[in-house]
C-alpha cells in the first residue's frame, strides 16, 4: 500500500513539473508568435472567417459580430498557442525559441516579421508557377519517353 501511494505522489509531482514546463514553453512560444507576427497572421485569419459568416448570417446584428469577434480572437489564440506547443517543443527548445524571440526583436527581425506575409504571398504564387513548369515538363518528357 505504501509503494502505491508512493508510486501516485511521485507521477502526481511529475505531471505537475511537466506541467509548468510546458505553462513556461507556452508563454515562450506565445512571445515567439507575437514578435515574429504570426500571431497577427491567425488574427486576420480569425477576421476573414467572420467577415465570411457575416456575409450568410445577414441577420446577425454588428454588435454581436463584434462581441464574438473579440472573443474568439482572445480564447482561439490561446488554445491555438496551446496546441502548438507539442508541434514546436518537438523540434525547437525554449532557449532556441529564446533565440529566434531576440532575432525577432532586432531590427532586421522586426522587418522580416512585417514583411513575412507579403514574401509569403509573393512566394506562393512563384511556387505555383513553377509547380505548373514542373509539371509541363514532366509530362512533355513522359511523353518523348512514349507514355
Amino acid at each position: 500500500m505504501k509503494k502505491l501511494i508512493l508510486l501516485i505522489c511521485l507521477i502526481l509531482s511529475s505531471t505537475s513539473a511537466f506541467s509548468q514546463v510546458d505553462e513556461d514553453y507556452s508563454k515562450t512560444l506565445k512571445t515567439m508568435l507575437q514578435v515574429s507576427g504570426s500571431e497577427q497572421n491567425f488574427q486576420m485569419a480569425i477576421k476573414q472567417m467572420i467577415v465570411m459568416y457575416k456575409q450568410s448570417l445577414k441577420d446577425v446584428p454588428t454588435e454581436v459580430w463584434d462581441e464574438l469577434e473579440n472573443e474568439f480572437l482572445k480564447i482561439s489564440l490561446n488554445e491555438l498557442t496551446y496546441m502548438l506547443v507539442p508541434v514546436y517543443s518537438k523540434y525547437i527548445t525554449k532557449d532556441e525559441l529564446q533565440d529566434i524571440i531576440e532575432f525577432y526583436q532586432t531590427p532586421s527581425g522586426a522587418k522580416f516579421a512585417k514583411n513575412s506575409p507579403l514574401i509569403m504571398k509573393e512566394s506562393m504564387l512563384i511556387g505555383q508557377e513553377w509547380g505548373k513548369k514542373i509539371g509541363q515538363n514532366l509530362t512533355e518528357t513522359l511523353r518523348e519517353k512514349g507514355y
